[in-house]
């Protein structure tokens, strides 16, 4: 007996959903890649850790994953979750800035510049740039 590959409809959105989510990862590492060669060619030490091509896309998967848990989570449970996600998105990405300011401040990982911190900022920027209109398309009715 042949088995069919017809997929169930209730899969089809959250296979939707995950395809948006990771072309929005592949697209803010692109991005962040830029941003982290450009910092290199302005003097960053292509061995400073925060820069490298595993930190970088680690934690841009890491942010843009929790970043549509609340996402979903606001969207879910707020009165207004339009208002509500105008609010929180802002707050957050100021509030994402701070491992960078502690990090220019205490220079606790060998090698941070001033550089270095604006090019971890900016990517921060570009992420939450990429991430929001995939959550947005994401969580549009089907």
């Amino acid at each position: 007996m042949a088995s069919s590959a017809v997929t169930p409809v209730s899969s089809l959105p959250v296979a939707r959903t995950a395809g948006i989510l990771v072309a929005a990862v592949a697209a803010a590492v692109a991005v962040n890649a830029v941003i982290a060669a450009i910092a290199v060619a302005l003097g960053v030490p292509s061995t400073y850790g925060p820069i490298t091509v595993p930190a970088y896309a680690s934690m841009t998967v890491l942010g843009i994953a929790a970043g549509w848990v609340g996402w979903r989570f606001i969207s879910r449970r707020a009165a207004d979750p339009r208002r509500a996600l105008t609010i929180a998105v802002p707050i957050v990405l100021v509030a994402s800035f701070a491992p960078d300011l502690l990090l220019a401040v205490f220079r606790f990982i060998p090698g941070t510049t001033v550089g270095a911190v604006l090019a971890l900022g900016l990517m921060h920027v570009a992420t939450a740039a990429i991430a929001v209109p995939a959550y947005v398309l994401a969580t549009r009715s089907r």
